[in-house]
């Protein structure tokens, strides 16, 4: 994930010369700080090559026009969520911790002051098939790990598992992004901590009641 941040209040100073996987990297987190700020139809090339410090032929020379700069912070982004997710479940061989360990991972990116999760879960572009593409990636490739998980586990068919799967995905990243938005009103005093534990403690009761394999026992 990009994590450098800019004040956006002081554009980056112009002229600096910086090896091209440098200015790459320049340019999308400026990029992702406008798109968070503006959203995408509002974001202009203009403003994202000021808050860079670079012209606008700079910009253009990396990326050919604003959607594929918008394409190259989602794949930044969505990779990131899921390594988290796949480091979630290989932190851990017991299934409550991976439970737990798994939605811990979508409330640490949905926190991230990066505010990245905006262009994911909450993107102003989600008609277009490229933007949804990449979105739907998240949710596709965690719940294709958390499924096998349960598939192992669990005397579950493979469609069963994934249904399960894909549902504690959505309950993660909706219920992080309802905590977060009201930390400041209905969420006032539950720390990320309480919330993960609440909401780890709902799936983790659902999930150990399907029939173990007799390969494992329930922990």
């Amino acid at each position: 994930m990009v994590t450098e941040q800019f004040n956006l209040d002081e554009p980056r100073p112009r002229g600096v010369r910086l090896p091209r996987r440098e200015r790459r990297a320049q340019l999308l987190a400026a990029a992702l700080e406008v798109f968070v700020a503006q959203g995408y139809h509002a974001a202009a090339m203009d403003d994202i090559a000021e808050r860079a410090g670079v012209s606008k032929p700079v910009l253009y020379q990396h990326f050919p026009g604003k959607l594929e700069l918008y394409l190259a912070i989602l794949d930044v982004a969505c990779d990131s969520i899921i390594a988290n997710c796949r480091r979630a479940l290989e932190s851990t061989q017991d299934n409550k911790q991976r439970v737990a360990a798994a939605i811990d991972a979508f409330y640490a990116y949905v926190g991230h002051d990066t505010g990245a999760f905006r262009l994911v879960f909450e993107s102003d572009l989600t008609n277009e098939p490229a933007v949804r593409g990449h979105v739907d990636r998240v949710t596709t490739e965690c719940a294709a790990m958390i499924a096998a998980v349960i598939e192992d586990d669990t005397a579950l068919p493979a469609a069963a598992s994934q249904l399960l799967a894909v549902s504690l995905v959505g309950m993660a990243q909706v219920s992080a992004r309802f905590w977060l938005t009201e930390t400041d009103g209905a969420m006032a005093g539950l720390t990320r901590d309480d919330a993960t534990a609440l909401v780890a403690g709902l799936a983790w009761r659902g999930i150990r009641g399907y029939p173990l394999t007799e390969d494992h026992t329930e922990v």
